[in-house]
């Protein structure tokens, strides 16, 4: 779909910056020339609002159950659906992602139940997931640290590559531009760059770190200071699902032929708190909610889908219906979440068992049940 990119660059990290970036569709749903260039297949644009729709009824159904009691606390990725449909959908199924903590839209298209999703908020796993199943890893609570395992990851490809040649894999990593500010990503962005590892950054430039805002955090745009490590770079407009997708899967097609590990920032904006603990009318002005508002990226879709037509009674129906199975399922999956026993520690402890451990976890498990 994407073929050639024009370089941007911008001068200060706000809003201006979606004058720069690279855009498919407007806020107001009409497809612009670089889409109509790229051409544009109505079905796939049907399937990115599908997931879209889903990931938000998830996102609220969460949101809920935490001011509920039912859940610890939770991260809400409302106003970042494009950006995440629109990258995860780009990879290949045997491409290894690696979250952050709210990349709860990409998770769901990697076909993750909403129980897997709620345990660890549940509080009843540490990760609520196998990450080989899914290609998709567990979430990284410690900002900034999943970039170097996903860097770590993509050097282990390359190395895998000099015995076999034909291994095409390719790492994308989530995260924010409040990691950007941490020391953990200069070095996975260096190390990444030096090693030309086959790895894609993917920065949801999201505007605030909790309450500190990114033009407080740096003087120039994120994928200009990443360019500086030798990476490839691009600027999207991460609530344009179309932009997000061809760029992303341009990425992927540069990386996967060989070509240097790339760094793509997408410009979005977290509609909810950093988190249920959080209160954002204490930091951010009702004016620039309401601008970004006028941007949500699952209104951009529908705009677009009403205005192509695209978009029948009959999908909006078959996708609501979808959408309250989900929030049923989530509900019930949340409740009936049981403690694990302690026993699964000792099963965690070691990939192989040692005797010593068996015993201990076989006495434990005595000790425990002599109680009942």
């Amino acid at each position: 779909m994407m073929t050639e990119l024009v370089e941007r660059s911008l001068t200060h990290p706000d809003r201006n910056a979606l004058f720069s970036a690279v855009q498919f569709v407007s806020p107001e749903g009409e497809l612009l020339p670089e889409a109509n260039r790229q051409g544009v297949d109505p079905d796939q644009v049907r399937g990115f609002y599908r997931d879209m729709f889903l990931a938000r009824r998830f996102d609220r159904e969460a949101y809920n159950l935490q001011r509920q009691g039912e859940l610890g606390l939770w991260l809400s990725c409302q106003g970042q659906e494009a950006a995440q449909v629109g990258s995860i959908r780009a990879a290949r199924e045997s491409d290894y992602a690696f979250p952050a903590y709210r990349e709860h839209a990409a998770a769901l298209c990697r076909g993750l139940s909403p129980a897997e999703l709620l345990t660890q908020w549940r509080g009843t796993a540490h990760g609520g997931w196998d990450p080989a199943a899914y290609r998709f890893h567990i979430n990284s609570l410690v900002l900034s640290t999943q970039l170097l395992h996903a860097t770590g990851y993509a050097m282990g490809i390359t190395a895998d590559r000099r015995k076999d040649p034909t291994i095409d894999e390719v790492v994308m990593c989530y995260f924010g531009d409040g990691s950007s500010s941490q020391g953990d990503a200069n070095e996975a962005l260096n190390w990444a760059a030096v090693a030309k590892a086959p790895l894609i950054f993917f920065c949801q430039n999201n505007q605030w770190a909790i309450s500190t805002p990114s033009s407080a955090q740096t003087s120039t745009q994120l994928h200009v200071r990443a360019a500086g490590f030798g990476l490839t770079t691009t600027l999207v407009d991460g609530n344009d699902v179309l932009a997000v997708h061809a760029v992303t899967a341009a990425a992927f097609a540069r990386v996967r032929a060989g070509g240097p590990p790339e760094f793509i920032e997408a410009i979005t904006y977290r509609m909810a708190g950093h988190s249920t603990s959080d209160d954002p009318t204490r930091y951010r002005q009702s004016c620039d909610v309401k601008f970004w508002e006028e941007r949500d990226p699952l209104l951009r879709v529908r705009l677009l889908l009403d205005q192509s037509g695209w978009g029948t009674d009959d999908f909006y129906s078959s996708i609501q219906d979808e959408a309250d199975d989900l929030a049923e399922a989530t509900r019930l999956a949340c409740r009936s979440l049981e403690n694990p026993l302690l026993e699964s520690t000792f099963n965690n402890t070691l990939v192989n068992e040692t005797a010593a451990v068996e015993q201990e976890r076989e006495l434990y498990t005595a000790w425990r049940t002599s109680f009942a």
